[in-house]
């Protein structure tokens, strides 16, 4: 399971999870799509894409790829190479507009969003140990602070690294 940042906006003009659905249909086969707005797709050595905008305005997609014997009777039979390489260039096309961003981009918003569950993490490290060690921490603030980081935890579950770092900030601040 992948999620991709998603340009602002972009959901909205594309008209969500249908919308979303619709573009699967320009780039895979079998499209397929549930009640609750989930496309389901294939095509060539994709086996199975899952699709849909997520609430937090993320796009997450799982993709089964052909592994194996399955992948070298693909790519031995008649045209394989050729149509593997059309389905890997459908797929990056696919989520450069369904996110509205390049492939370059979408691997620097990932940087950017590893950086912010990285320096999370280390907040609430340095919050605990910080607590641990000192005796001028009132149970008030600590209390504060714990709080702050079940929060920050939940956020990072969520997975929204945004949320999770503005609430590392604060976090910060207490003990600064």
């Amino acid at each position: 399971m992948e999620r991709f940042e998603v340009k602002r906006g972009l959901i909205k003009s594309i008209g969500g999870n249908a919308g979303l659905a619709k573009l699967a249909t320009e780039y895979f086969d079998n499209v397929e799509v549930d009640s609750n707005g989930v496309f389901k797709a294939s095509f060539a050595i994709l086996a199975s894409v899952n699709g849909e905008y997520t609430e937090d305005d993320k796009l997450m997609v799982d993709v089964v790829q052909m592994k194996g014997a399955d992948l070298d009777d693909f790519l031995s039979a008649d045209g394989g190479r050729k149509m593997a390489m059309e389905s890997r260039s459908r797929w990056s096309t696919f989520l450069d507009e369904a996110t509205g961003y390049t492939p370059k981009q979408r691997g620097d918003k990932a940087k950017e969003g590893a950086k912010k569950i990285s320096k999370s993490k280390s907040a609430i490290s340095m919050a605990k140990k910080f607590m641990s060690i000192s005796k001028n921490v009132s149970e008030e603030k600590k209390a504060t602070a714990e709080d702050l980081i079940t929060q920050i935890e939940q956020k990072l579950e969520e997975g929204n690294g945004t949320r999770a770092m503005s609430l590392s900030e604060k976090l910060n601040k207490m003990f600064n």
